[in-house]
């Protein structure tokens, strides 16, 4: 498996914290969506070998293959999409939710996306892909307990 970045902050909340904060420097969401852009560039290398119907995630529009690793006390989640601006959203998951425990995660409502606007300003298909990376990463915390 590949190394992952993350965690970035020491709990969930925090790393809810610091994304709300962010955000809030950006007056309009041109700019906020070039943010969410930059953030996907940030996204490790993800391996063309796992690149496989098996790790593709249904409910999104664009192609979002997910792997998750590890057990309840750490679970790690490697992803990555064919579109930007999915990128820059499964940044923002893996910051919250990767690297933790499966008890974290299932203690840990996504208040990030919400707190930033983004319910509001995505399209239904990007909610709906969204909706779907929260839910497997959820998924796989509840079948590791």
């Amino acid at each position: 498996m590949t190394n992952s970045p993350f965690p970035l902050e020491p709990t969930p909340a925090e790393a809810q914290a610091a994304i709300a904060e962010e955000f809030s420097f950006f007056g309009d969401w041109s700019e906020r969506y070039q943010y969410l852009i930059d953030l996907g560039r940030k996204l490790p290398a993800f391996p063309e070998e796992w690149k496989t119907e098996e790790h593709r995630l249904l409910g999104c529009q664009s192609m979002v293959w997910i792997v998750p690793e590890g057990d309840a006390d750490k679970l790690v989640f490697h992803a990555i999409s064919d579109s930007a601006i999915v990128s820059g959203l499964i940044y923002l998951a893996l910051r919250v939710y990767s690297g933790r425990s499966a008890a974290e995660i299932l203690a840990t409502d996504p208040d990030y996306v919400s707190a930033i606007g983004l319910a509001k300003h995505l399209s239904p298909t990007r909610s709906n892909g969204l909706a779907a990376m929260l839910a497997f990463i959820r998924d796989t915390a509840q079948a590791k307990q």
